[in-house]
């Protein structure tokens, strides 16, 4: 069926809207503290939205439905263990990083550990967040050709994702470049109510489409297996088993909600250390039932097109739900829908963009000019912020070569994650660690990963356990070996002179 006049009108109205809507908190950002933590004036409520935004991307969207409608509802043991890290985010790491006027993750390190620990862990999430960011902006690429492929006939496939990137990377700037964190996080919770409305009304427009309704969905999902969760078996090339989902699950969320600037940013701009904590573990709970929501529209297309099988196979699940929204909706919902997709994607490039911002010049640019003045950072968080965009536009362009989007994403952060983690718990779990074992350790760990991710067949989800654990244990046992080799020419100089 396609998008006609009433479905752009919608998505141009809702791409304007949010555009605006951010520009509105552009003259109260005069600190790097009011730019970056928007003063520490945001509600728990309005953090907890934000975070869920966060993990939300367009790859969320577009791929967990696919991963229901080719497999079942297994990834959900994934989120079980998201759970559990927040717990553990809220216990070790929370009350640490409210002990001073903090405004990255990486200066924790650097009072713990020093400043050239600091610029690696600032450094190693700059590369990954990046990489990670431009394959969820690609995304979006695969959504706007399928929404808007009348308008853009006559292009090539190349042409076209050029296109779709640039309107969203552009839009999402210019708020993000004016408004600073405040703009991020109050538009985060309009465009997570977007895309929520947008996913509640595909699930009851897939009931009324059904013969039957959701009689005849569950019990043809149920037949074929859709609604298998759990997963018992160990096999450490399987993605997606309780022990990966809770364990794996559990170090992951403990690295990207406790080391990862995107994540520690936002609970950083709560109010307090207990908000910071309500905003944390309440995200925790919603995004099970968001998953799962989204898992649901998975099993639900797997019924309606065994039913009303498409004109053509599709050729990658990412495709199957916008092919839905565009085809099988009525106009105005349709556009509903891709603006709901887009409000994902607008989410978490505007995160990500804050982010990458404020580590480039709090954990870099204020150590190599520290004389610079409160104004000339601000004024520079706004141009990094640019610069970045960029950098994900032409990342997001790489990723085409890809493969499914989501677990591209979920993979590239595993593999930095465990290095991070592991660096981390050294600084908060042990007092003889020191920053030359740490460093060693953090190298030994990334060095891993990218072998278990290069070279074996090991599911991502045991990345950030493996890592983490061979960080933690490769630097303590460094940090006491460094030591005494240090103390043992004194020692032996000693032994001599008697």
């Amino acid at each position: 069926m396609g998008l006609n006049s009433l479905d752009l009108m919608v998505i141009l109205a809702y791409l304007g809207g949010v555009t605006l809507f951010g520009l509105h908190f552009r003259a109260r950002q005069r600190t790097l503290k009011g730019y970056f933590l928007a003063d520490n004036t945001i509600p728990w409520w309005a953090i907890s939205l934000s975070i869920i935004a966060a993990e939300t991307s367009t790859l969320t969207i577009i791929s967990v439905p696919g991963l229901a409608y080719e497999k079942d509802f297994r990834f959900l043991q994934l989120i079980i263990g998201y759970i559990v890290g927040r717990i553990l985010v809220s216990v070790i790491l929370i009350p640490l990083y409210f002990r001073g006027e903090l405004v990255t993750a990486y200066q924790l390190i650097e009072r713990r550990f020093g400043g050239t620990l600091r610029s690696l862990t600032a450094g190693l999430f700059l590369v990954t967040r990046a990489a990670a960011e431009g394959v969820r902006v690609f995304a979006v690429a695969i959504v706007i050709p399928i929404a808007l492929g009348g308008l853009l006939t006559g292009l090539s496939d190349m042409e076209r994702d050029v296109t779709a990137i640039a309107i969203v990377t552009g839009l999402t700037l210019v708020y993000t470049f004016e408004g600073g964190m405040a703009a991020v996080i109050w538009t985060d919770v309009v465009q997570l109510a977007i895309y929520l409305t947008g996913t509640l009304v595909a699930a009851y427009s897939i009931l009324q489409f059904v013969p039957g309704g959701w009689e005849t969905i569950h019990a043809t999902a149920s037949q074929a297996g859709k609604f298998r969760m759990f997963d018992f078996s160990w096999n450490l090339s399987s993605t997606y088993t309780l022990w990966a989902g809770v364990i794996g699950g559990a170090f992951f969320t403990t690295a990207s909600h406790g080391t990862d600037q995107l994540i520690v940013q936002r609970l950083l701009s709560a109010r307090n250390q207990r908000q910071a904590k309500i905003a944390l573990l309440s995200s925790g709970v919603a995004v099970f039932f968001q998953f799962a929501l989204f898992l649901l529209i998975g099993a639900m297309l797997f019924v309606f097109y065994k039913l009303f099988p498409p004109a053509m196979a599709f050729t990658r699940t990412d495709t199957i739900f916008p092919t839905y929204v565009v085809s099988r909706l009525p106009h105005g919902v349709s556009g509903l829908l891709i603006s709901a997709i887009l409000a994902a994607a607008m989410s978490n490039l505007s995160a990500a963009l804050n982010s990458l911002s404020s580590t480039t010049i709090i954990d870099f640019y204020a150590h190599i000019v520290p004389l610079s003045t409160e104004q000339r950072r601000v004024q520079l968080s706004r141009l990094a912020t640019i610069c970045w965009g960029v950098v994900l536009f032409g990342l997001a362009l790489l990723a085409r070569r890809g493969g499914k989007v989501l677990e591209m994403g979920l993979l590239i952060a595993s593999v930095a994650y465990g290095s991070l983690l592991g660096v981390f718990l050294l600084g908060v779990l042990t007092k003889s660690a020191t920053e030359r074992g740490a460093i060693v350790g953090m190298l030994l760990g990334f060095s891993l990963n990218v072998y278990l991710w290069l070279f074996t067949g090991m599911a991502f989800t045991w990345y950030v356990v493996c890592g983490s654990t061979v960080t933690f244990l490769a630097g303590y046992i460094a940090s006491v070996l460094i030591k005494q080799t240090r103390s043992s020419p004194p020692r032996i100089q000693s032994a001599q002179g008697q």
